[in-house]
């Protein structure tokens, strides 16, 4: 799962950072709106983290800009302002949620999971297609009997083309999904990946 960070306090940004990637997000920071509304626009992030005092374009700009562009990506506001009116001008900018610092790390992700829910895209800990059984807490892809212990990216893979098992996904949307956004990741990486579950007689859906 994607998340960008908008957040001009870098030490804060790279807090924010830490949590989320302690869970196994995949985040990008930037510290200002003109780059967080350029990054937002882009549509590969499952939610935009944003900050509402930042330099050139404020959260409300940000948020309102890419309501007005079409762009669905859950917001979470995260800022000090914790008045009503302040609320309630978040919310009518197009955020989804509004979390005022300093906040409890187990808050944040319990918001950052419920705005995935809302959007319909968290998987259940445990799926099943064919004759597969894929964990998503252990990581174990099993079949009757046998079974494999996957690795992150295997995983997180495994995890985007189950989400979308009735889409074929782009290889360009695979790579910024699970190795990021200024990834040098190439087609060939996924490639290798889809190889590997192929060979495992799973048929599920990446570009050929």
């Amino acid at each position: 799962m994607q998340i960008l960070v908008v957040e001009d306090e870098k030490r804060l940004a790279q807090a924010l950072k830490q949590i989320l990637t302690e869970q196994k997000y995949m985040v990008d920071v930037v510290y200002d709106g003109r780059d967080g509304l350029d990054y937002g626009l882009s549509g590969i992030y499952d939610v935009i983290i944003l900050d509402i005092m930042i330099p050139y374009k404020d959260g409300f700009q940000v948020a309102y800009e890419l309501r007005r562009q079409k762009i669905s990506t859950p917001i979470l506001m995260l800022t000090a302002k914790d008045t009503v009116p302040d609320k309630v001008s978040g919310l009518n900018s197009g955020a989804d949620d509004y979390m005022t610092k300093p906040f409890a790390p187990e808050e944040l992700l319990a918001r950052v999971k419920a705005l995935t829910r809302r959007r319909g895209e968290v998987m259940l800990d445990e799926t099943d297609f064919g004759d597969f059984n894929f964990n998503a807490s252990t990581c174990e892809l099993s079949k009757g009997a046998k079974s494999v212990h996957l690795n992150y990216k295997e995983a997180e893979i495994l995890k985007l083309l189950l989400s979308n098992r009735d889409t074929i996904l782009p290889k360009e949307d695979i790579i910024t999904k699970v190795w990021g956004y200024d990834s040098d990741a190439g087609s060939n990486n996924v490639e290798a990946y889809i190889s590997f579950f192929q060979k495992s007689g799973l048929q599920i859906g990446a570009e050929p």
